[in-house]
């Protein structure tokens, strides 16, 4: 979530492999596993196609496990993690990596945070020593905490308080769809909260989640395995491991009834809904269906929400559908699917649900016909392949799965789950997920503007009022 110039398996898993075996002719990714005395987990993806290099860490600590209290911490810890070292003050990490050539950025998530770089592979000792050097510590000081606490501040005005429907698709559905704290509060963090932040909480955070053996250190591109674990070893292998706080329980099981509330929105100009409903747990048998299933229904122009409710019963403006802020395979604990859509003035929300549950429940009855699955499944597949091209995206990715699921090799079976995805598996995810007691719904409508002043009445040659004068009540 930091604005910068970036455009940017595992033992006991219950997924039925054999159920997904991989295609034969599945470009199949290198992928060396390391784990350093100290706990750090390195990952290489060998390519020699471009003189480059991808590099991504990440750490296993997100929204879900801030403190209580401190909302918003784990996204403005990210903010403080450019803010400079000891030896490397403030402005060193990007001056040093843009003077070579490279980009970098990092971000915050429910289960993680990541921080990547991407430059010419010449520089990649320099990169590996800045990112060692703010895992040992930060430069932390009252000015720069100050400083970043206005910044985070700043982006929640301009992202979200002053956006139409701004993050009611994200941070308000959550509110909403889940039970426990972990899950449901604002992972962007209330002002209160921010600002009650203090510099001991800030070095604890470090001390506790920072750790070598809380993190993933992924090399894509144009290194060997032997090259990146021994630049690893010596970059990395000198940082003593930390104990890391025991995670709450976070796991909760599917909604038993349906939860909807209406907002006033003074920004938007025509109305907008978002449905979600909490989707399988990671590793379930019926989590690759449901990553499919969501793309049959709201992945783009030819799904059937757009087909059926943008271009068939014209009731929506547009529509989308997503998995917050994560994608299908990159999660640890609940989440959501969630269609988002903004509706014409002369409809209204009902309308909008009926109109996704009619279309859900003919799939739930009838499945889907070959075509439109292997259209669907060669989109995702397709979609997953370009992404791993880039080698910035790669050791992302890798450092991502490794995480997450304890196993970077993922990134090899899940073309396998997704091929293995029959017209069965998603009737049975639609009637299980997709349900109404299972459905979180906010109705995001335009605020009534307040009446214009009554005009005073004149004679019928008196001047007019000058147009585009802003009545009373409006806002400027």
């Amino acid at each position: 979530m930091r604005k910068r110039q970036l455009c940017l398996a595992l033992a006991g898993l219950s997924l039925s492999l054999s159920a997904f075996a991989a295609n034969s002719d599945q470009w199949t990714l290198p992928v060396d596993v390391k784990k350093l005395d100290n706990g750090l987990t390195v990952v290489v993806s060998e390519d020699h196609s471009s003189p480059t290099v991808g590099v991504s860490v990440v750490y296993h600590v997100g929204m879900r496990l801030e403190p209580r209290n401190r909302t918003g911490f784990a996204h403005l810890f990210e903010h403080l993690m450019f803010q400079g070292t000891p030896n490397a003050p403030k402005g060193v990490f990007d001056r040093t990596i843009t003077g070579g050539g490279g980009r970098n950025n990092g971000s915050t998530r429910p289960d993680f945070t990541n921080y990547i770089e991407t430059a010419p592979v010449s520089s990649i000792e320099p990169i590996l020593w800045l990112e060692a050097d703010r895992m040992k510590t930060l430069d932390f000081n009252p000015a720069t905490l100050k400083n970043q606490q206005d910044v985070v501040k700043e982006e929640i005005r301009v992202n979200v308080k002053n956006q139409p429907y701004g993050g009611f698709d994200w941070i308000d559905i959550n509110q909403l769809a889940f039970k426990k704290w972990e899950n449901n509060h604002d992972g962007y963090g209330s002002f209160e909260d921010l600002e009650g932040a203090s510099l001991d909480d800030v070095r604890a955070f470090h001390r506790d989640y920072y750790g070598p053996n809380n993190a993933v250190l992924s090399i894509a591109g144009d290194v060997t395995p032997a090259q990146g674990f021994a630049l690893a070893q010596k970059y990395f292998g000198g940082i003593p491991s930390r104990p890391v706080p025991k995670g709450t329980d976070f796991s909760e099981g599917l909604n038993t009834e349906e939860k909807r509330i209406e907002q006033s929105d003074a920004l938007a100009q025509v109305p907008a809904v978002a449905a979600a409903w909490k989707v399988p747990e990671k590793g379930s048998r019926d989590q690759a269906p449901m990553a499919v299933l969501a793309q049959l229904l709201a992945g783009g122009d030819a799904s059937l929400f757009y087909q059926g409710l943008v271009k068939g019963r014209e009731i929506a403006l547009n529509i989308e559908g997503g998995f917050g802020l994560t994608g299908p395979f990159e999660y640890a604990g609940p989440t959501v699917f969630t269609v988002t859509g903004l509706y014409k003035p002369n409809s209204s929300a009902d309308a909008m649900l009926a109109a996704m549950d009619e279309e859900i429940a003919r799939v739930a009855k009838n499945g889907v016909d070959d075509a439109t699955l292997k259209r669907v499944k060669t989109r995702m597949l397709a979609d997953w392949n370009n992404r791993l091209e880039n080698f910035l995206s790669r050791a992302d990715m890798l450092a991502k799965l490794q995480t997450l699921w304890g196993d970077a090799n993922v990134v090899n079976k899940v073309p396998g789950w997704i091929e293995g995805v029959t017209s069965a598996d998603i009737q049975r995810v639609a009637s299980t997920y997709l349900v109404r007691t299972n459905r979180t719904v906010i109705d995001r409508r335009p605020a009534v503007k307040a009446p214009a002043n009554p005009a005073v009445k004149t004679p019928a040659n008196a001047a007019k009022t000058t147009p585009g004068a802003p009545a009373t009540g409006d806002k400027q």
